[in-house]
Order: structure tokens, then sequence, then C-alpha cells
């Protein structure tokens, strides 16, 4: 089955379930759908970005949070979030993701509402070729300039939850 006839809940702005339509319906019809990110750190607290294909309908080109997915019709937030870092990055989950927050659905997640998780790897990676033209770690304070100064290599998502995670860390620390 192609991407865009996958089938996806579509939710309201609570998150509760309405009906089930193909990913092309929703993305057309900009109806709110759901969403995981997952960030994913290393040893030296570096975060790794995944550069998405060139063949994506979304945002081509552009670095994203280290793996991320649309949510299945009838799976579990978390069930995705283990099934994209499987497909995307090769990291088979060998402890338990960390949530970190939810984001409501808006203009800025492309209407989905995003549950973003954090991982902890410092093992090998393989990267989907489909999904990912490429990877890098990053420092913390490096993403923290890029999205300060609206680094327009970087997806609108992934700036909108480095905001939000960086608020939610320094609320933690």
């Amino acid at each position: 089955m192609s991407v865009s006839h996958e089938i996806l809940d579509v939710v309201d702005e609570n998150d509760n379930v309405i009906t089930r339509k193909t990913r092309g319906e929703i993305h057309a019809q900009g109806l709110m759908h759901r969403a995981v990110h997952i960030l994913v750190f290393n040893g030296k607290n570096e975060l790794f970005l995944q550069k998405r294909s060139m063949s994506k309908d979304e945002q081509p080109g552009k670095w994203d949070s280290s793996a991320a997915g649309h949510v299945d019709s009838g799976e579990a937030y978390l069930d995705c979030a283990q099934r994209e870092i499987a497909e995307e990055l090769g990291i088979v989950a060998a402890h338990s993701m960390e949530v970190l927050f939810k984001l409501p659905a808006s203009l800025l997640t492309g209407n989905e509402h995003c549950m973003v998780y954090r991982y902890c790897h410092d093992g090998a990676m393989v990267l989907q070729a489909e999904e990912v033209d490429d990877g890098q770690w990053v420092s913390q304070q490096t993403m923290d300039r890029w999205v300060t100064e609206r680094n327009s290599g970087l997806t609108e998502s992934v700036c909108l939850i480095w905001k939000q995670y960086r608020e939610w860390d320094s609320k933690t620390a």
C-alpha cells in the first residue's frame, strides 16, 4: 500500500477518534490526526537529527526530529514510536522511551496531535533510505542557535518541539 493510502484515525481537538481516512485524504482536507516524534540523544547529550528524504511529500530535504511518523488507525502512540524508531533508524528499543510531552494539533504541527518521546542510544543506526537521506548529531547549543536563528533547513515541527523540549528540560533539571 502506498503511503498516501495508509489508513489513519481522524481525531478532534481533544484527540478523540471521529473516523478513519487515508493519509492522502487527511492531508488534502487538513484534518486533525496523530503523530509521534522521537528525540534520540547519545551519551554526550547530543541530539540526532535526520534529513528528510527528497522524495517526501512534505518538507523534503529538511532536518527533522530523530524519528517521526503517523500513528496508524487503532495504533497506540508508544507502539508507533517503537515502530518508527526501528523503521527509520534501525533501533530496536531495548529500554523504555521516556514520554516528554504532547503537542496539540495546530497549523505548526500539520494538524497533528504529536506525542514526543526521548530515547538514549549510543549504538549503530541503519537509516531507512526511503525516509532518511542523512543524519547528524548536534549539540544542544547548536540546536538552540539554529532554532533561534530560524534556520530554514529545519522543519517547523522540529523547531516547535525543540522549544518545548528546552522549556520542559529547564523545569525538570
